[in-house]
């Protein structure tokens, strides 16, 4: 270690590697350590956490859980929703989304407890030590980064519970042995990785899923919801108003009993290398087709088609880490501005593994019955006008025509 550490403050999850990083930056930085443990929705016990800060030796003053569930949907989620994001297409980002929540927050714990140095239990093969790490430089740009998995040399599974024996560390007792697969989750997503799904050509053993019961299981009979929207945000489901966490969480509940968002992905990493991940993102999957299908009414084309443009862009900022990035804020600001008339309700069909729109109404609509008619429109549409429209677009290709002819 090059430098001097006084006070670190770990992003912490009291499982078998974040407990072995605690006590290794204990013993090879000589330096206290400020746990940090976010609830971002991840439907675990938070308690043990806690207890095994206190068992290797963090003060009580020093040890935070800090529910950020209605930070992370509001501040987080729903901005990234009002995209439409989808990085290469189909992946609705719940795991790179959670990142930059987590790294303001111990930017602030640091601030708060006067720590020269953060530090991360990313390995150097991911994603999320990108993430993590563009996220404290972006909010602290003198800060420390420690990344043990970088440093260190407990390369196996095998060598960190021998670690975790030899300093009296909890040991869960499914991390004894080899995991069959690696899991992230949180109140928008849960991500498998690793192991029994390296082979991209062999399908998901069923007991991956976590989230979704097997759409096959699902109920035989279709169930109707509604969404409410204002200013391009969920605000309630089936007319019951709700905050944006607990709105997210009921349409987890309408995702797990129907089966929805499960998606098996080869994606390509920031780092450079593909990777084979299982992601399912039940609730987050029917919000999504949600405001796509109240877009669909109060979006005019040019913004709506513009949006669509920039939505790619927007996915790939999030996913490689970008989030306190001037280009992602100048994004951000173009299309909030496109959400000021984004309201309404959406109607969607849950059904074995689907979501589909099938019906939208909006006090901004911009769907013109009387226009689109295929009945008499009393003179409001005049079809001669059509006659003029496609010779003036025509008339280059004419001329290209006559010339390649």
């Amino acid at each position: 270690m090059s430098e001097s550490v006084k006070r670190v403050v770990l992003a912490f999850s009291g499982g078998l590697d974040t407990s072995v990083i605690l006590k290794w930056l204990q013993q090879e930085y000589q330096c206290e350590v400020v746990t940090f443990t976010a609830d971002l929705g991840q439907g675990e016990e938070l308690g043990p956490a806690r207890r095994v800060a206190e068992t290797l030796g963090v003060k009580p003053e020093h040890i935070f859980i800090d529910d950020l569930r209605e930070e992370f949907v509001k501040d987080f989620v729903f901005p990234m929703m009002r995209a439409n994001a989808l990085y290469e297409g189909l992946y609705l980002l719940g795991t790179s989304i959670a990142r930059p929540l987590i790294s303001k927050r111990q930017i602030e714990i640091a601030k708060l407890t006067g720590a020269d140095a953060v530090a991360h239990g990313a390995t150097g093969k991911g994603n999320d030590q990108i993430r993590f790490e563009l996220g404290y430089y972006g909010l602290d740009p003198d800060v420390k980064v420690i990344a043990p998995w970088r440093e260190w040399d407990l390369t196996s599974r095998t060598r960190l519970i021998e670690f975790a024996e030899k300093h009296q560390i909890p040991i869960p007792k499914d991390k004894r042995g080899e995991s069959p697969f690696s899991c992230d989750a949180n109140m928008l997503h849960t991500s498998s990785e690793g192991k029994v799904l390296e082979d991209p050509w062999e399908e998901v053993p069923d007991y991956v899923y976590s989230r979704t019961n097997n759409p096959e299981d699902a109920p035989d009979t279709p169930e109707y919801i509604t969404v409410d929207f204002e200013r391009g945000d969920g605000v309630a489901i089936n007319g019951e108003g709700m905050s944006p966490a607990t709105l997210l969480e009921k349409l987890n509940d309408y995702g797990r009993e129907h089966g929805i968002g499960r998606l098996d992905l080869v994606e390509n990493r920031y780092i450079g290398m593909k990777s084979r991940g299982m992601y399912e993102t039940p609730g987050g999957t029917i919000y999504h087709a949600a405001h796509r299908g109240i877009e669909q009414l109060t979006l005019d084309r040019g913004a709506a088609h513009l949006k669509d443009e920039l939505a790619p862009r927007y996915a790939e900022l999030v996913y490689n880490g970008f989030w306190f990035s001037p280009e992602r804020e100048m994004l951000q600001a173009a299309i909030d501005h496109s959400q000021a008339r984004v309201n309404g309700t959406v109607r969607l069909k849950l059904y074995k593994g689907s979501v589909s729109v099938v019906g939208r109404k909006s006090p901004d609509s911009l769907y013109s019955e009387k226009v689109v008619t295929f009945e008499d429109d009393a003179g409001a549409y005049d079809q001669k006008d059509a006659e003029g429209f496609i010779k003036l677009n025509a008339l280059r290709l004419k001329l290209l025509g006559k010339r390649n002819g």
